[in-house]
């Protein structure tokens, strides 16, 4: 007996099953046993199949409203002849293929197999319609199809649902060619209704990516899938192009021939055709767009949740410290386990070459001397309106200072901060000039009026003229503390004490 490899035969098992559960419903509808008046019996397979033709058919037209006695009428028309019911009997039958279809409980229908790839018992949840809206008026249940629904309906056409809008563009070309323009139509409607069912996926797809990434093996496969929907979705989007292209030159040709004909019902359906099939080529772009960001973004961010799940679920005790002692482990082996916890190695060396490296230059690109001085007062200021506005806040700022030294012989820089965001200049605290003031003073202390180190400059004399009228004959001592002030979170400063200093009258 030729060897087989059961791991391959039993790939993909849920995947099969699911797509058998589809048919579930149906096969439970032909269980049902009931006769018409005549004691014929009724088919509720085949009329199960009607009944999401019939909802199939209000997706396609855009009918969000479509209850039990709207479909009661379909199957009316369509078998009236063959079932003997009255109006009824026929709402009863619509009725029970609805609740099959949909539990009145609400809830998805359950079913259950041995999944003999993983060897575990497993659930599938389907749901074929869902409720739609509710008429609170007429007491009026509506439905639409669900997910599972169109994937039931596509594969009763034997062909996967991943591939059917490819299909559908292969088909609309072909019925181009022949010139079935109605029939085109109704392809681009359904192709329009395949690129909402895959914005659903898309949607549900990013809220798995979020909630189900527990683990690297989840990981790998979720990436794979969306690189899969990308490289789809780039097909199917270049398809569209050419389909563009292809539309826009049988239109051309379509007007030359009207124009000899009096028939302009060729013209007016290609025109529809164009149309709706820009939009859905705008919408099957967003989604193209969209698939590239969930690769991008959300698949990054879920990477790096995983990251940090691992942080917080890892236990060093549990984790390694019982490995190590529980578990004779080769020599080799325990350096592998205790290498990623282990410093890096440093080796502390000093080069002779470190003397003839690049030294820091005190010039800037043009060639003129840099000042790596403090912040000097002045200099070469553009704007005269900022010149004068901070030649009174220094005022202020040495008025306010005053009268404090008036009632102590010395105030810390701290205090004074204090006090200004209690009082009507809160709003200083957040400009520069604040802080330059008292850097400036901790630079030129000890502070006299007369000092002429403090007319070293006559701009920057003018700009300290009436700070200095203020401070007349006393002298200012300013000393540094050892704490860091955060005033706010753009500005900190370093505490200082402003004392009174030893007037010397003798200075001339």
């Amino acid at each position: 007996m030729d060897y087989v490899e059961i791991g391959q035969v039993v790939s993909g098992f849920r995947e099969r099953m699911t797509k058998l559960a589809l048919f579930d419903p149906l096969y439970e509808l032909q269980r049902k046993r009931q006769t018409d008046r005549q004691n014929k019996p009724i088919d509720f397979m085949e009329l199960g199949l009607l009944t999401l033709l019939y909802f199939f058919e209000q997706k396609l037209m855009r009918n969000n409203k479509a209850s039990v006695k709207d479909l009661a009428e379909f199957l009316v028309k369509v078998t009236g002849i063959f079932i003997d019911l009255d109006d009824v009997g026929f709402e009863d039958l619509a009725r029970q293929i609805t609740q099959v279809f949909r539990p009145t409980t609400g809830k998805k229908r359950d079913f259950t197999f041995m999944n003999w790839e993983s060897g575990q018992a497993e659930h599938i949840y389907i749901s074929i319609l869902k409720a739609n809206a509710f008429d609170l008026k007429t007491n009026t249940q509506y439905y639409t199809l669900d997910e599972d629904g169109l994937e039931l309906i596509f594969a009763t056409k034997e062909f996967y649902t991943e591939f059917q809008l490819s299909i559908h563009q292969l088909v609309l070309r072909k019925q181009l060619e022949k010139g079935e323009f109605e029939g085109a139509l109704r392809q681009i409607n359904e192709m329009r209704i395949d690129v909402e069912a895959l914005q659903e996926r898309m949607v549900k797809l990013e809220h798995e990516l979020k909630r189900n990434i527990v683990s690297e093996e989840t990981f790998g496969r979720y990436k794979g899938l969306l690189e899969d929907i990308y490289l789809r979705l780039q097909m199917e989007n270049e398809e569209f192009e050419e389909l563009r292209q292809f539309v826009k030159e049988t239109k051309d040709r379509v007007q030359a021939q009207t124009v000899r004909q009096a028939d302009q019902r060729p013209y007016e359906l290609i025109l529809r055709i164009s149309n709706e099939l820009e939009k859905v080529h705008g919408e099957h772009s967003a989604l193209f767009h969209q698939s590239m960001a969930l690769k991008s973004h959300a698949l990054g961010a879920a990477q790096e949740s995983l990251y940090y799940t691992g942080l917080d679920s890892f236990n060093f005790d549990q984790d390694i410290a019982s490995l190590i002692f529980s578990t004779p482990l080769p020599l080799e082996t325990m350096k592998g386990v205790l290498a990623p916890f282990l410093p890096v190695q440093e080796t502390k060396m000093w080069s002779l070459l470190t003397v003839w490296a690049e030294q820091n230059m005190l010039e800037d690109g043009s060639g003129q001397e840099r000042d790596d001085k403090f912040l000097e007062l002045g200099g070469d200021s553009e704007e005269y309106r900022y010149q004068t506005m901070q030649k009174k806040l220094y005022k202020l700022l040495m008025e306010l200072l005053l009268h404090k030294m008036e009632e102590r012989d010395q105030v810390e820089l701290h205090s004074l901060i204090q006090l200004f965001q209690t009082s009507e200049h809160a709003n200083l605290l957040g400009e520069r000039a604040f802080y330059d003031f008292w850097i400036y003073l901790h630079q030129r202390s000890p502070l006299r009026a007369d000092d002429e180190a403090n007319q070293h400059n006559e701009q920057q004399g003018t700009l300290l003229e009436d700070m200095y009228m203020l401070l007349g004959s006393r002298c200012l001592v300013v000393t540094e503390l050892k704490e860091i002030r955060k005033v706010n979170d753009r500005f900190s400063i370093q505490n200082m004490l402003i004392s009174w200093g030893e007037q010397d009258d003798n200075r001339t």
